[in-house]
């Protein structure tokens, strides 16, 4: 736990002295621009270093363990074949064993953490605050259990530049890629595609209707989901059961987002796009809990909130306001950390306790 805590707060300092709103001078380099490169770097080697170097962290550590050694037997696995091929092309270098897993789990720490601290540098208006985001809401930490669903999710943030100003094709061609390796990231392609568009009222009522759909139709979109998902049906990810905590952050954001919303998100193609995922997120934990493992959708909108809540809190004018919600939003996501941290030794998470396997 020390360690996590201190890895997330030596990186929040480091954000700080991040400016990436800076204006890029075509051919050269500024001190300003050469400093960003440095600490984003800095960044991304203790992120990297943590995540790659870790051993029997994370639920599902052993499990894809097991998935190797099938792969490399040429029997049948679950997992996607973009997966398959990067764990066959590693097995061809390294053999099967022990070197030759812990590649995979670096290579794929590796392109996660990459993407992730390049969608922040690329996207936010505040990197320090959503670097801060990154950390305490655990999307950092909880790359380490689902390591192809948070390498797919990696993406799927990247991409959100190309969605928010409407390069529809080249985030498509990203997102098929990051299906090759998990699936459930094709959702966000009419997701984000909807969420790009300027709603207009009588789009906000066709999504009332939507809501009460997902209510009486369930079954209807039960059958469309173990289409894809049949081995999900009456699993133990089959629960009907939602994310209250998750409920409670995506009300809270919105209200925030309305409090300033004439000033942050009316005249921002890009903060309404943000807006958009992050009320498609409160509509998904309210309303459609029939969803197995409802996060594994959830999260492709609400991470959009890294760049959403700094964004809004940028443009709040009135500094005794501004500093207040800050605030807030620093209390918020710090005793949710902790709670997150408590939480990551159970079973069923793994996170806790760490281990290196150069120290093993």
């Amino acid at each position: 736990m020390v360690l996590y805590i201190g890895l997330a707060i030596l990186v929040v300092i480091l954000g700080y002295f991040v400016n990436n709103t800076v204006t890029v001078q075509p051919n050269m380099v500024s001190r300003v621009q050469m400093s960003n490169y440095i600490l984003v770097a800095a960044i991304f080697l203790l992120l990297f270093s943590v995540s790659a170097c870790r051993i029997a962290v994370g639920n599902d550590y052993w499990g894809y363990s097991s998935i190797f050694s099938l792969i490399s037997q040429d029997r049948y696995v679950s997992t996607e074949f973009g997966f398959n091929l990067v764990v066959r092309i590693i097995q061809y270098f390294f053999g099967v064993g022990k070197a030759s897993y812990l590649t995979v789990f670096g290579i794929f720490a590796l392109g996660t953490v990459g993407f992730m601290v390049k969608a922040i540098y690329d996207q936010s208006e505040s990197f320090v605050i959503s670097i801060f985001l990154l950390m305490s809401a655990g999307y950092y930490f909880s790359s380490m259990g689902s390591v192809r669903y948070y390498f797919a999710l990696s993406i799927a943030l990247y991409v959100m530049k190309f969605a928010r100003s409407r390069r529809f094709l080249p985030m498509i061609l990203w997102i098929l890629f990051a299906a090759c390796f998990h699936k459930s990231v094709l959702i966000v392609i009419p997701l984000y595609i909807l969420a790009s568009i300027k709603w207009k009222r009588w789009h906000l009522a066709l999504l009332t209707l939507v809501c009460v759909t997902f209510l009486v139709f369930q079954n209807f979109y039960r059958s469309i989901i173990f289409f894809f998902y049949p081995f999900y049906e009456g699993s133990a990810f089959d629960t009907g059961e939602t994310s209250l905590i998750n409920i409670a952050k995506a009300a809270a954001i919105l209200l925030l987002c309305l409090i300033y919303y004439k000033t942050a998100i009316k005249n921002s193609r890009e903060n309404l796009f943000y807006f958009y995922l992050n009320l498609g997120a409160l509509i998904v934990y309210t309303f459609c809990s029939f969803i197995p493992e409802i996060s594994r959708v959830g999260f492709y909108l609400n991470v959009s909130n890294l760049f959403l809540i700094p964004a809004v809190l940028r443009n709040i004018s009135n500094k005794k306001q501004r500093i207040f919600f800050t605030s807030g939003v620093i209390l918020a996501y710090s005793l949710y950390f902790a709670m997150f941290l408590y939480k990551a030794y159970d079973v069923s998470i793994r996170l806790l306790p760490y281990r290196n396997w150069i120290f093993q």
